[in-house]
């Protein structure tokens, strides 16, 4: 989606604030011994509440509302009867449309007290989405976005999982200008545009750089260590960007 008009930054900006209060709400609940599944019924009633559409079931018939990956699960992670343990790394990531107009928003946490190395993942992962967003600027390279990522992850001793990447949102889940890898692609020429729609979620693994599709065929799992993700729904200026999640 390109932003033309004020009322459909407005329109963004309600479906931001939304998927934000969700996963918000979500993380609260979502302690040592809180069922997966039932988190999941929390953002679906507060979805349903706000006259707002699930994204991925809308989208793809996914069977939740929400995804909530656990550990090795670094995206895409089905709400289930799974039962939250201290020490457990936790994914929600909330998208929905309300009223025509989509937005995305994700966050990885720890149950109870994280080992150093989640944290370490966990600060490097939120650096990398933070890092990334400050330097859009429309005329930019749409691959600033991997370079600066990648710099992070590298900084951080982490990796970047390579086949889950940003996307263009806002009339759709996912539109033009199609996948936004994480890591620096030298061949990609695409700029960034005024008024542009994407969203921006780095991955970080401690040990992989792929996932691999689980039996269920949704959720995209590491087969070692853990991973991270946290994102933001963000309009492209010409000067500071705007983030509507």
């Amino acid at each position: 989606m390109t932003v033309l008009h004020a009322f459909e930054l407005e329109g963004l900006r309600r479906a931001g604030s939304l998927v934000s209060t969700i996963l918000n709400t979500m993380r609260d609940a979502a302690v040592a011994g809180a069922v997966s599944r039932d988190l999941d019924a929390i953002g679906a009633t507060m979805l349903r509440e706000a006259g707002a559409r699930s994204a991925p079931q809308l989208t793809y018939d996914f069977p939740g509302a929400t995804c909530i990956s656990i550990n090795s699960v670094a995206a895409h992670g089905i709400p289930d009867a799974s039962v939250l343990r201290d020490g457990d790394l936790v994914n929600i990531d909330v998208s929905a449309e309300l009223d025509g107009y989509f937005a995305d928003t994700g966050g990885s946490f720890v149950v109870g007290t994280a080992s150093a190395a989640q944290q370490k993942l966990l600060d490097a992962t939120l650096e990398a989405r933070d890092s990334a967003i400050a330097q859009l600027r429309a005329g930019n390279l749409l691959n600033s976005i991997g370079r600066t990522v990648e710099t992070v992850a590298a900084r951080r001793g982490l990796r970047v999982i390579r086949n889950l990447g940003s996307h263009g949102v806002g009339r759709a889940l996912h539109e033009a200008p199609g996948n936004i890898p994480g890591y620096y692609d030298p061949r990609d020429t695409r700029r960034l545009h005024e008024g542009m729609v994407i969203t921006i979620e780095p991955f970080l693994a401690t040990h992989c750089t792929h996932t691999d599709e689980g039996d269920d065929g949704w959720a995209m799992r590491c087969r070692r260590g853990f991973a991270a993700q946290f994102e933001h729904t963000v309009v492209v200026t010409s000067g500071e960007p705007i983030v509507v999640t």
